[in-house]
């Protein structure tokens, strides 16, 4: 029988699916990885993102001022599919609306 947790677990990984419908087909398989790797990182992420937004920002502009912050725990959830090191430049890493450089 399915737990609660399981049950909301479930619900959000669906919601991300949803909301990662128009990505690209690897940014969708590298985003569900992290989540099902580790869906409390992500889901505070997302937090701070609303967070920022509720405080006026675009969600581009929400996501390039909390990204950073985690660029560390991202690329060692991605292990040998992280987009490179840095975020500015010409080094790959993520683009101003939160997408992986490539």
């Amino acid at each position: 029988m399915f737990g609660i947790g399981k049950i909301k677990n479930w619900g959000a990984k669906k919601l991300l699916e949803k909301q990662l419908k128009d990505a690209p087909k690897e940014q969708r398989e590298l985003v569900m990885m992290m989540y099902e790797k580790n869906p409390a990182l992500l889901e505070k992420i997302s937090k701070e993102i609303q967070a920022e937004q509720k405080k006026g920002k675009s969600q581009t502009q929400a996501a390039m001022s909390v990204l950073p912050k985690y660029q560390k725990e991202l690329q060692a959830l991605m292990g040998g599919s992280a987009p490179g090191r840095g975020m500015g430049g010409g080094a790959r890493g993520f683009n101003a609306d939160g997408s992986i450089r490539r």
